[in-house]
């Protein structure tokens, strides 16, 4: 997969032994109070394969550390964001003061195959049992 550095003094992205998704840098330091957003750039920008896209999500312990939240829960990046100025960011907002520094690990990402092509047919009746609705497992 190609990829570019908007940022040389980050640590390069590398696949680690343990897991499946690979994290993703900060690629300047960010301070932000309380209530603040901002885009922070992560210093890459990949041309990823055909068929496939990139989900970035945070990592499990970046509120904890950073008391940051992803505004839109995930990223999603088609192959078709890989022009020559196509850096990845991620969209953070700030639950508590708070300071990430340049080449902290912020997010995570995993490449995934994009939707093969669906069409819809609209009928009157779904043919599954009820479970009951949202947040129903279907046990009582």
């Amino acid at each position: 997969m190609k990829i570019k550095y908007f940022d040389n003094e980050i640590d390069k992205v590398e696949k680690i032994s343990a897991g499946d998704w690979i994290d993703l840098r900060a690629a300047e330091t960010v301070t932000l109070k309380a209530g603040e957003f901002k885009l922070i750039p992560l210093g890459i920008g990949m041309k990823l394969p055909r068929g496939y896209e990139a989900h970035v999500v945070p990592r499990s312990s970046t509120y904890k550390h950073f008391g940051v939240i992803m505004t839109n829960s995930t990223g999603i990046i088609d192959n078709s964001y890989a022009g020559d100025n196509d850096q990845w960011f991620f969209p953070a907002y700030a639950l508590r003061d708070t300071t990430i520094n340049k080449n902290d690990r912020i997010c995570q990402f995993r490449i995934n195959e994009v939707q093969p092509p669906i069409k819809f047919i609209e009928v009157e009746h779904l043919d599954e049992v009820d479970r009951g609705g949202i947040g129903s497992t279907g046990v009582n």
